[in-house]
């Protein structure tokens, strides 16, 4: 609860901010809708927009956006512990439950050292981000503007964003062949798409065989689907560079930023991001998904079940309860796709099918590429993403857990009877 209301309040005070006529740009006037649909692809690191950040907000409005991109992708408990420990104060117990929740992580042993490390860290590689995309923006802009252009990218970067200042709805299309900046924000994408346990994991082992089942199985995940994503998308691309596939297959990862017009794909194109953007990233990351644990969970568990085995990964055994989980995860975002896909069918009938599959599952994994449409919702059509971003942020899970574990629990055992299955 306290997890699904931090998000909300973060959400509701950005929304008003940005409502505010002192943080748009002259001459420009935002309605509620769209400010409550920026401030939440913000804060839910999505980036879906409806208009043009550059283009509607101001400096202020963009520092706002830029704050609320940190807070999201952070989460709202880390930085308030981070408060805490900057005024030397006690983190109590309460505070270190939802830390462990909103990071999840095993136990609260070690999570203050968690959060300092995360903090570091984070502060480490948006600084290098930075700098690096300064290289790159310098070329094209004054110095000033090619400074808080750089900020702004890092820091939307590394928490997988995919929010820009560059006007246009254009997003980085016209840097589809800088190297530098290619590679700098894609860096960004993974290690934020990483999750902080398995950084901060390989930063003190610094070897795979010491790592833990966790980080292990993150680290394998990671690999195969941006290697799988990039070739398949070559292969049904032939317009398009390797590198920009390989761009592709790292911002479908829950990131959103895009070097190449995403209308203009093919349909193979489509549903290959789209299964990459349904998996998403890793937990306890900035990105969303189902996240990459619970599809190899979902594999292995198929596997083992079907064998009638246990289901081990790297010499260690997934629990059933993990296996349970995962396919609670995976049913909770399938149905959520398929019931807002369907509602957007009815309330859009000028989209095709794809474009509003497209659209749902890039909200749900918090992704923010889109072909085109999302500008051109009507206003319950964008109220449905809206709230499709925020469940995908704060997690199927954790929504269904509000109320369903809230029920009494039932002492009575029922006998089994045998169904047909398959």
């Amino acid at each position: 609860m306290i997890i699904a209301l931090g998000f909300v309040f973060l959400i509701l005070t950005g929304t008003i901010l940005l409502y505010l006529p002192i943080t748009h740009n002259e001459g420009v006037d935002i309605s509620f809708i769209d400010s409550l649909f920026t401030a939440t692809s913000a804060v839910c690191v999505t980036g879906l927009v409806t208009i043009d950040i550059a283009d509607s907000f101001n400096f202020f409005g963009q520092l706002i956006v830029a704050i609320l991109i940190q807070a999201g992708g952070l989460g709202f408990a880390s930085i308030g512990v981070g408060f805490i420990l900057l005024a030397r104060k006690t983190v109590g117990f309460k505070e270190r439950l939802v830390l462990k929740e909103a990071l999840n992580v095993g136990s609260v042993k070690g999570i203050i050292k968690l959060v300092k490390a995360l903090l570091t860290n984070t502060l480490i590689f948006e600084s290098i981000g930075a700098i690096l995309s300064f290289i790159t923006f310098s070329k094209d802009f004054l110095t000033p503007k090619a400074i808080w252009i750089s900020i702004f990218h890092a820091i939307s970067s590394f928490n997988n964003a995919g929010l820009d200042i560059l006007g246009g709805f254009r997003s980085l299309t016209e840097y589809s062949d800088e190297i530098l900046l290619n590679l700098t924000t894609t860096g960004l994408i993974i290690f934020g798409g990483l999750g902080f346990f398995v950084i901060n994991d390989i930063m003190n082992k610094r070897s795979f065989k010491k790592l833990s089942l966790h980080s292990k199985i993150v680290i394998v995940m990671t690999i195969t689907l941006l290697l799988t994503g990039t070739v398949l998308i070559k292969l049904t691309e032939e317009n398009i560079t390797w590198l920009q596939a390989y761009f592709m297959s790292t911002s479908a990862r829950t990131a959103g930023f895009s070097t190449f017009n995403i209308n203009q794909l093919a349909s193979a194109t489509l549903f290959i991001l789209i299964i990459l953007m349904f998996i998403g990233a890793s937990p306890g990351s900035t990105g969303g998904g189902i996240k990459t644990t619970t599809a190899f969970t979902l594999f292995k568990g198929a596997i083992a079940l079907s064998c009638d085995k246990h289901c081990t990964a790297f010499k260690r055994r997934i629990s059933t309860d993990i296996i349970c989980k995962s396919f609670v995860i995976f049913l909770l975002a399938l149905t959520i796709v398929v019931t807002n896909t369907l509602i957007l069918n009815i309330l859009e009938p000028q989209f095709t099918f794809m474009q509003l599959l497209f659209e749902v599952i890039s909200a749900l994994g918090t992704v923010g590429l889109s072909t085109g449409i999302t500008t051109h919702l009507g206003p319950l059509s964008r109220l449905i993403i809206i709230v499709t971003m925020y469940v995908g942020r704060v997690g199927p899970l954790t929504i269904l857990s509000i109320w369903a574990f809230k029920q009494k629990t039932n002492n009575i055992t029922y006998s089994e009877e045998y169904i047909a299955i398959g």
